[in-house]
């Protein structure tokens, strides 16, 4: 017995159907016009009598045929010698909506409403290698019978249960991720923006309680799944939800009551049944803001500063063959920049801070950005900017459809860069080691002919940008909206086969208004108060080991700094996790401690694994695209 959800239709005009859909088939049972009747007659018991709406249909029936569609689109039909259909009814006025359907019926329209039946094949179709098998129950229907189970419960105590019908659904969302585990649903209880959507959406009466303990149930899937702290001005949740909720006017209304104000729903549309938001999504917009001042090249003495001009030196010797000389490692024999050149002696991290926030990017170091994003569109194999992929693994190859450089924009004394990011996939932490290459690469002087490089089968550390500047601007869905205006041409916004357009547009003066209050606010607040990005750029200049050569003039990438899969690395690049945190309380200095605990842990030779060094599946990492 394979038991699903279907579609029922009734109508005086024309045939009823009963649509059975499973992945990847559809078995579609049409009734005779001798059925009608019948079905009338189980619509109206159903509207009088509802315990007694419980009829069997097609058990009978030798003009009862099924189409099966298979994935390749062609429909292959069977008549009842290879296929005997037994479809029960169950419970079909708690389907129904009365008020709505009893009118619909006066008028001569058909209604659709939505009811649990049961499918079972009695025959063997023959002549047809794409024919589901029979022989195996469907897990799918274990939880139909526990919901079965918690009815037949409630009638033995005398209690009624109302089952509404779901559409599936495409939820509008936006949120700020400070305090969040990131966005997907995790079945730990962690929190996370998805746990704390779907508990409104249960609380709302949007989700039913025979489906509050598990989302599969209800087909949730998200558009974009981000990091952890990552912000979202738009995203798309897909749902098979219930739209019209007895004694609730304002569905969106009501669910934003449930929710914290740093997540907000926009608003839902309703899709075809088999929408599914990441699946059908075509592409997706970033935009990564940091302080323009991580232009401003390593300070020099830094380990960084030391480790690069060494390498540099080393590659010019053999070139110099008018002298005898060694070539000098004091950083003080190589020109300064401006910036360090006017730094008043013995400065402190706190007041070169001061200074880098009163410091303007010129037009050069603007244009020299954009030469290096221009490297990035396109198709290319991206596994340097990821983790856990090799080279050959093919889902490294990813589309870049546009990146651009924004024009500096100033903030209370600190000048921000904008960099918008529209690709069709990104991969875990893509974009934050794609922003890392380009940033380290100009303050550093390095040819943008090393983003070709990366391209290539060595593999090479790229650190992490800090999470608190990335934000998920929106999903988009043009194929599907263009599908849809097609099959919308004849159709008014009233009927009921018409899927409006997934657009943000409709919102953008609220979607703009949150960004101000609940991201770009928090993002300027915690760099004025704690100075993240100065943190996480002074972390880089302090590392004096290897991983980062691939930091030079020549645009090639040097052996030294080869990752080789089983060697052990001396003295690798260790990540910060507070650079990974998008919420800090109010403590002055609290940055500074944590940076000094991690380093003390460091000290001591504690290992851990870093986020490069987890290993994950290839479903896992199916789950962290966006």
């Amino acid at each position: 017995m394979i038991a699903g959800r279907s579609l029922f239709a009734l109508s005086a005009f024309r045939f009823p159907l009963l649509r059975y859909s499973a992945s990847p088939r559809h078995i579609a049972v049409r009734v005779s016009p001798e059925k009608t009747k019948r079905l009338d007659l189980i619509h109206q018991r159903a509207m009088s009598e509802p315990s007694a709406a419980q009829k069997r249909v097609g058990d009978d029936d030798p003009e009862v045929s099924a189409e099966v569609e298979a994935p390749s689109l062609k429909r292959q039909k069977f008549t009842t010698d290879s296929v005997v259909p037994d479809i029960q009814m169950s419970d079909v006025a708690s389907e129904l909506a009365p008020e709505s359907a009893s009118e619909q019926v006066a008028d001569g329209g058909a209604v659709e409403v939505e009811a649990e039946v049961e499918v079972q094949v009695g025959g063997v179709i023959a002549d047809s290698p794409s024919s589901p098998s029979n022989t195996k129950k469907s897990d799918s229907s274990r939880p139909r019978r526990a919901a079965r189970d918690r009815k037949a419960r409630a009638e033995a105590e005398g209690t009624a249960v109302v089952r509404l019908p779901k559409r599936q659904s495409a939820l509008l969302i936006g949120f700020c991720g400070s305090g969040y585990s990131g966005m997907q649903i995790q079945p730990d209880g962690v929190k996370t923006i998805e746990g704390v959507l779907f508990k409104a959406l249960v609380d709302a009466g949007a989700v039913s309680q025979d489906n509050a303990d598990d989302p599969v149930k209800v087909s949730l899937a998200r558009a974009a799944r981000t990091d952890a702290g990552v912000h979202a001005a738009g995203n798309v949740v897909s749902i098979k939800m219930i739209v019209t909720v007895p004694g609730v006017k304002d569905l969106v209304g009501r669910i934003n009551e449930l929710l914290p104000p740093e997540i907000r729903l926009w608003g839902f549309s309703r899709v075809q049944n088999s929408f599914n938001a990441r699946l059908v999504c075509d592409s997706r917009k970033y935009t990564y803001y940091f302080p323009s001042y991580l232009l401003i090249p390593p300070k020099p003495d830094s380990g960084l500063h030391r480790v690069l001009l060494r390498k540099q030196q080393e590659v010019a010797s053999p070139q110099s063959t008018s002298s005898t000389e060694t070539p000098s490692s004091d950083p003080s024999s190589s020109p300064l920049h401006p910036f360090w050149g006017s730094a008043p002696p013995g400065s402190t991290p706190e007041d070169d801070l001061v200074r880098k926030r009163e410091w303007r990017v010129g037009q050069a170091d603007l244009e020299r950005l954009r030469e290096f994003v221009r490297k990035y569109e396109g198709s290319h194999n991206f596994h340097n900017f990821t983790v856990g992929r090799e080279f050959g693994d093919r889902s490294n190859l990813r589309f870049m459809k546009e990146i651009r450089i924004e024009d500096p924009v100033v903030h209370g004394n600190t000048e921000w860069i904008a960099v918008m990011w529209h690709g069709q996939s990104f991969m875990l932490h893509q974009i934050r080691k794609m922003m890392a290459a380009i940033v380290l690469s100009c303050r550093t002087n390095t040819s943008p002919a090393i983003i070709d490089e990366l391209y290539k089968s060595n593999t090479v550390f790229i650190p992490k940008m800090p999470s608190l500047g990335l934000l998920l601007e929106e999903p988009l869905f043009n194929s599907y909206n263009g599908r849809m205006a097609a099959g919308n041409e004849r159709l008014q916004p009233t009927d009921a086969d018409y899927r409006p357009p997934i657009d943000f547009e409709v919102h953008r003066e609220k979607i703009d208004a949150f960004k101000e209050q609940f991201i770009y606010k928090n993002m300027r607040g915690i760099e004025d108060m704690s100075g993240l990005f100065d943190a996480w750029v002074r972390s880089v200049d302090s590392y004096a080991g290897k991983d980062l050569l691939w930091l030079n003039q020549s645009g090639k990438i040097p052996s030294e700094c080869v990752i080789r899969k089983g060697e052990r690395r001396n003295h690798p690049f260790k990540e910060k996790r507070i650079f990974d945190t998008t919420s800090f309380p109010s403590e002055t200095g609290l940055i500074k401690k944590q940076l000094l605990k991690e380093e003390s842990v460091e000290a001591e030779g504690e290992e851990g694994q870093s986020e490069e060094e987890e290993v994950l599946d290839k479903k896992q990492l199916a789950e962290t695209e966006g």
